[in-house]
């Protein structure tokens, strides 16, 4: 069964990993966190520590499905200097699978030129590192294989977007119920 995989550096923002992951996994994904520390207890930006499901050295490219970065500082910068991370993002850039960041995770994604001439939102701030990019400011920005977060407040909505990308929108409106999301 192919993984979402939500990568965790320290100091990710945890709101914007643990609600979509929450989200993801309401509707039937099969979601994994990853930690790029080589430790699977990551400590996010306001000092909540969560353990990941398992360490970047044993994931599988092949097992992948979607590359999922949560932003915060410096989460989304030690984010950013993962080689293998790095590898990887460009191995689905390349097959145009699906890439998802929010906050300033988005910078990761733009900083490799991933997202010239497509729509894209990150945190204010954070635009500058989007080489081409035409930044929106929405709080989801969904365009072509990149699904893209404004910051915490748009966890939910990221979420759902994520949700929606693999599984369609009846789930999505399924969860929404669940969780009372009108």
């Amino acid at each position: 069964m192919k993984t979402v995989c939500i990568f965790l550096a320290e100091g990710f923002e945890e709101s914007e990993a643990l609600l979509p992951l929450d989200i993801m996994r309401r509707g039937g994904l099969d979601v994994k966190t990853v930690s790029v520390t080589g430790d699977k207890a990551v400590k996010g930006a306001h000092a909540v520590p969560v353990v990941a499901d398992m360490l970047f050295e044993d994931l599988k490219e092949e097992d992948v499905e979607m590359i999922v970065l949560p932003g915060g500082l410096p989460g989304a910068t030690n984010l950013d200097a993962h080689a293998g991370l790095d590898k990887l993002i460009g191995s689905f850039a390349s097959a145009q699978k699906p890439l998802a960041a929010i906050c300033a995770a988005p910078m990761v994604y733009g900083r490799r030129g991933l997202l010239k001439g497509k729509k894209a939102t990150c945190y204010p701030g954070f635009d500058k590192y989007l080489e081409g990019a035409e930044y929106t400011g929405n709080m989801v920005e969904v365009c072509d294989n990149f699904i893209l977060g404004k910051g915490p407040a748009a966890a939910a909505e990221f979420g759902f977007a994520l949700l929606g990308k693999l599984a369609g929108e009846a789930k999505v409106q399924e969860v929404k119920s669940g969780m009372l999301f009108v």
